[in-house]
Formats: structure tokens, C-alpha cells, sequence
């Protein structure tokens, strides 16, 4: 089955782009306060230059009492002191774009902070303000009021609704909120709430970036009505947006196409293009393909790989329903292996989920070498190019994740793929920070950070880093990368093989036993050892197809 997208021109910068999510408290501390900031992470764009990315994505930075790390947002158009400042941010995207990397930020639209100025002034003002109506306040049910207005529960756990004290000190309404009662859902039929954002977006703008990642892209609406779920657990049992009355509402199509407007302004005043690239989670691809149709986002994050099994036919699964349905609307697919919030791929793929085990490290190494083969965009997590296994062993006392705090489980927090990246040295904090002897990360590095740390890799040139660094390379000099066609080739049960349209060849042996390659000669790049015309276990390959592969 051949799969192809519309033939577009000119070339656009995202629809091959590979992009770097950078978790900013944890990428570089230059302060000596072991958290991240900034200055760190302009100190860190040549290392990034260096690795081949063509952008990079921060991790919000906005004033935040830091419930959820920054999620939180207090005011969206300032730089928390703990990161830096405005001047900070401006010399960080004039670097970057000296060296030729695109920036992109964080949006969170979807709540604000409980600290954010509209929610004080809602929580002052009382029922029936105007200042109310930009959230979700409602009245409570039985006698006295003194049970919520739904049966909803927050993704992160325990119910989605808070009760206030009035300003006269009496039992109050309750407001809505999908994640913790610190971060109060907004009300996007409210059309301040709208023109809010289009101000946050201009701002940042005006300043250079080059995009947004969107936050919850498929929320911001509920049902007007607010009714009861008949699975109000579901998304606390997933944690994942399933409830149909909070999620991919069909209202929310008309705010992306304001948001593309606004984008294309400013590309029509000096032709660089601005990107929007949502965190949509939606039960189809068919769905989410509705999101990046040609008025509304660019691109929208494909989670689907990312939660796919280590299994052949899964994977073709996933990669076949993207290229039918999302490449079909005329955008690329935004691959994705690893992010802020799930367990990293070299612990996922392992044998019981052990940390840094070799079969999980192979198995990470061949899906980075698939994503990069993949028709469309890319995004990178930090550390993910040193192969960092996830940090599964954090002490309770430590953890910082909203979902421990709230229900007490270990199970799906987040910490664990969060922790400070090890750049040099032998033991803690690996110079990450470049406090005095003794500083401590915001999260305690183990001692086996060593094995990957950045000078390691750099210097290893089987190592993770390399690999990513030569798939990159490789990428740029490919002609067809975001346009390209993608042919499913017959391979044996277990492996998975595909030719593009510009011949290269990707192979992927998903099983243990070793198989015949299916192309002649040496491969040009490989996950791991691959003998001519072998191809091993967990390992993936590039060819340049001879002509004769069918």
C-alpha cells in the first residue's frame, strides 16, 4: 500500500523539522539554584546546533507558584525569576537565530493558575461577576450546595470541582478544574478569554519566536451544560482526555483558525513562517487529522507511535492510519517517541521495565532510527539522545508530580523522565549546575547518570548521541522528507520495512533472531552491529534502495 500527501510548495521549514523539547528547569542551571533557567539554555544551543536539530521547544517559563511545574500559569506574558527575565528570553531567541534555530513556546490556554490575576479577582468579586464568567463557577447540588455541580473527576486524580469561601466567609460555588483545583479551567465562551490569548500570542511574537506548542489542544470547551458523565473516571483511569463533554468539542476548530490568522499576519510581514503545533490526544487519527486542516494548526503531536507496543504490526498499524488520514489533509505527521510526561522509550521498551536494560536500549535506538526515517516532522526529547533509561527508583519525599500528590500512587507520575540531564564529570549534579560544591538539582541525579552523561557521549561514537547526530545528517540530505511517499515492502513476521519515495529504505527487526536484510550491500546507518545482509534483533537500518527493491 502506497501512501502519499498533496504535493506542496514552497518548502516550509516545519514540515521536516526536527524539534527539541527543551525541559527548562531541568536542561541547564547557570545560577547555582539547581534548577534550570534561560541563560542555561542559550549557554546550551550549540551543543544543540552541534546534535542537528533545526528548532527548539521551552517548557513554560512563566511566573508559576509551580503546582505543575510551570502549567500553572500565573501571567503569560512575563518570565518567572527563577528562569530569568524578558532581556534573558531576548538574547536566548537572538542566539538561537544566529545559529539558525528555530524557537518555539509553550502555551498553556486551556487553565491558569489559581494565582493568575482573573482568578483572585473571580474569587473577590463573587457570584454572578463578569469575573467569574471567565471560568467554569457553578452552584452545588443537594442541600446547602455542599455537593459538586457534575460528577466529573480531574485527570489528576479526585474530583474536578473545588467549593470556594465567599468573600462574606460563608460556603460558596464550586469551580471547575480537569487537572488540580490550582489550575482552574477557563471558559472559552467567554470572548475575553479569546481575546486574551490573541494579546499573549502577539506578544510573544513581536519578540521572535518562530511558533507554539500548544498545551491541551483538544480542550478549552465543555458542554455548555456541564452534565454528568456517565464515565466520570475515565480520564483519571487513563490519564488521558477521553470524557466527550470536557474534550475535542467541536467549538474549539474555530479558535485554531483564529490563532492560524493571527500566525499568517505575521508571516505575510517578512515571509518566516510561525508554527502551531497542538498536543492533541483524540480517540482517532481521523480525528486528529481534523486539527490540521489547512486553516487551523500546522501540526499536531501523533501520540499513537509513542503508546504503541514493541510489535511489528502495531507499529505498521499506527504509521499507516497516520499517512492515510493526517498526511491526507495536507500537513506532515509530527512524529513523537518520548516527552515531559511519559515514560522514556530505553525503560518502556525493556523487559519489565528495568531501568537502562540492553534490550531496552536497542529497542529505543532502532525506533529513533525509524522516527527519523518517517515521512514529516520530529520531536526529540532531552535526553533522549543520551539514551537516559527512566529514573524509576525517586524517593517519595522527593516527588514533585501533581498525580503523587493527589492520589498517592507511584504508578503514572512523571518525575521519573523529568530529573536534570548529566552533561560531565562522575557524580552529582554531572554540571548541571554551576553552584558551589555541594549544590543540589531541584531532583537528585543517581549515580549512574554517569554512564550517559554528555561528554561521555560525545566522546563514544557508538553512543546514543551519535546516533541521533548521524540520522540527522543523514535527514537534511534527503530530498523528500516531509512530501515523501512511504511503500510497505514484504518482510518476515516481526520486522517491519518500508522504501520512500526518494528511495531510502528503512528496516526495523522488531523480533530477537536475526533476519536477511532486505536490501544488498552495507546499510548507511544502524542502530546497532549489522553485518551486509543481515539484520539483527531490535535493530533498524537505512539503505539507499538499488532500484530493484520492490
Amino acid at each position: 500500500m502506497r501512501h502519499s500527501a498533496p504535493t506542496l510548495s514552497p518548502h516550509r521549514w516545519w514540515r521536516d523539522a526536527v524539534i527539541y523539547q527543551v525541559y527548562v528547569r531541568s536542561f541547564l542551571d547557570s545560577t547555582g539554584d539547581g534548577i534550570g533557567d534561560l541563560a542555561g539554555v542559550r549557554t546550551g544551543l550549540p551543543y544543540l546546533k552541534k546534535l542537528g536539530v533545526d528548532g527548539i521547544w521551552l517548557s513554560p517559563f512563566y511566573p508559576s507558584p509551580q503546582h505543575d511545574h510551570g502549567y500553572d500559569v500565573a501571567d503569560y506574558r512575563e518570565v518567572d525569576p527563577v528562569f530569568g527575565d524578558l532581556g534573558e528570553f531576548g538574547r536566548l531567541v537572538a542566539d538561537a537565530h544566529r545559529l539558525g534555530v528555530k524557537v518555539l513556546l509553550d502555551i498553556v490556554p486551556n487553565h491558569c493558575s489559581s494565582e493568575h490575576a482573573w482568578f483572585r479577582e473571580a474569587l473577590a468579586t463573587g457570584p454572578g461577576s463578569e469575573a467569574r464568567a471567565r471560568f467554569h463557577f457553578a452552584e452545588g447540588r443537594g442541600p446547602g450546595g455542599d455537593v459538586p455541580p457534575n460528577n466529573w473527576h480531574a485527570m489528576f486524580g479526585g474530583p474536578a470541582w473545588t467549593r470556594v469561601t465567599e468573600p462574606d466567609g460563608t460556603p460558596g460555588q464550586w469551580y471547575l478544574h480537569l487537572f488540580t483545583p490550582e489550575q482552574p479551567d477557563l471558559n472559552w465562551r467567554n470572548p475575553e478569554t479569546g481575546a486574551h490569548f490573541e494579546d499573549v500570542l502577539r506578544f510573544w511574537l513581536d519578540r521572535g519566536v518562530d511558533g507554539f506548542r500548544i498545551d491541551v489542544a483538544a480542550g478549552l470547551f465543555k458542554h455548555p451544560e456541564l452534565p454528568d458523565s456517565p464515565d466520570p473516571e475515565a480520564d483519571a483511569r487513563t490519564r488521558d482526555s477521553v470524557n466527550p463533554l470536557a474534550w475535542n468539542r467541536p467549538e474549539v476548530h474555530e479558535v485554531w483558525r483564529t490563532w492560524r490568522a493571527v500566525c499568517e499576519e505575521y508571516t505575510a510581514r517578512d515571509g518566516r513562517e510561525r508554527l502551531l503545533v497542538g498536543e492533541v490526544s483524540v480517540p482517532t487519527a481521523r480525528e486528529h487529522a481534523q486539527y490540521v486542516r489547512p486553516d487551523e494548526l500546522h501540526q499536531a503531536f501523533f501520540f499513537d507511535l509513542l503508546g504503541a507496543p514493541w510489535d511489528a504490526d502495531a507499529f505498521r498499524k499506527v504509521i499507516s492510519e497516520a499517512m492515510q488520514d493526517i498526511a491526507g489533509t495536507g500537513s506532515t505527521v509530527t512524529w513523537v517517541l518520548n516527552n515531559h510526561d511519559q515514560v522514556r522509550t530505553v525503560t518502556r521498551y525493556g523487559e519489565s521495565g528495568t531501568e537502562g536494560s540492553g534490550l531496552g536500549a536497542a529497542r529505543a535506538r532502532a525506533a529513533a532510527l525509524l522516527m527519523l526515517a518517517l515521512p514529516g516532522a520530529a520531536y526529540i526529547y532531552q535526553g533522549e539522545e543520551l539514551g537516559l533509561p527512566e529514573v524509576v527508583d525517586l524517593p517519595d519525599e522527593v516527588l514533585t508530580d501533581p498525580i503523587f500528590r493527589r492520589t498517592g500512587s507511584r504508578a503514572r507520575i512523571r518525575d521519573g523522565c523529568r530529573v536534570p540531564l548529566p552533561w560531565s564529570g562522575h557524580a552529582s549534579p554531572f554540571g548541571f549546575t554551576s553552584g558551589a560544591e555541594g549544590a543540589k538539582p531541584w531532583l537528585p541525579q543517581p549515580g549512574w547518570f554517569a554512564e550517559h552523561a554528555t561528554d561521555r557521549a560525545l566522546a563514544d561514537t557508538r553512543s546514543f548521541w551519535h546516533l541521533y547526530r548521524d540520522g540527522l545528517q543523514l535527514r537534511r540530505g534527503l530530498p523528500q522528507l516531509g512530501e515523501g511517499t512511504l511503500h510497505w515492502l514484504e518482510s518476515t513476521p516481526g520486522v517491519l520495512a518500508f522504501v520512500r519515495g526518494d528511495g531510502l529504505v528503512c528496516a526495523v527487526n522488531f523480533a530477537s533472531r536475526p533476519v536477511p536484510a532486505p536490501v544488498s550491500g552495507a546499510p548507511l546507518l544502524s542502530s546497532g552491529p549489522c553485518p551486509t545482509g543481515v539484520l539483527p534483533g531490535s535493530t533498524a537500518a537505512w539503505w539507499i534502495s538499488d532500484g530493484t527493491t520492490p
